[in-house]
């Protein structure tokens, strides 16, 4: 099986990129974490880039605040899918860092996910790979199984604490 690589700009980033990591493991899906810098170590993210096919990865979360430039220097440097999660910020609450990473030139393609949507992005990734190895796909049905349950739970439990009201 391909490998995830999750990347992000700083450490600061590490609460919100813990949720992707949480969900690859309950994938199973073999995963690196990093920390690369599109402005503080831009040789380093290039050569990351560059190699990661080589490395057997099959696709790159980037989790970036901010400016936000780590997913479209990732995506700048592979042919690989590159997932963006923009990171809020104190600044202006992730919307810089949203508006950075969605807008990509044509050319170079960089998904992006809401901001903090680090769970989705792993999500997007898992479903990537899952379009040639059958053991995820079933993995990515059964799961939305247990959401729509849960779901279906909980309309139950709403709905009849609220029988019998306003009818």
């Amino acid at each position: 099986m391909k490998k995830v690589a999750v990347i992000m700009g700083s450490d600061s980033d590490l609460p919100v990129v813990e949720k992707a990591v949480s969900v690859l493991r309950e994938f199973g899906v073999p995963f690196e974490v990093r920390v690369l810098s599109a402005h503080r170590t831009p040789a380093e993210a290039k050569k990351f880039a560059e190699q990661a096919r080589s490395k057997r990865f099959g696709v790159i979360l980037a989790a970036a605040g901010k400016a936000a430039h780590l997913a479209g220097a990732i995506a700048a440097n592979t042919t690989l899918p590159v997932v963006g999660i923009p990171v809020k910020s104190s600044t202006l609450d992730g919307l810089d860092a949203l508006l950075s990473t969605v807008q990509m030139p044509t050319g170079i393609p960089v998904a992006t996910v809401a901001i903090d949507g680090a769970a989705n992005a792993a999500l997007l990734a898992v479903e990537i790979l899952a379009v040639s190895d059958r053991t995820l796909a079933a993995k990515l049905l059964e799961k939305r199984r247990v959401d729509q349950a849960k779901v279906l739970a909980k309309d139950l439990e709403i709905s009849a604490r609220f029988a019998g009201e306003n009818q």
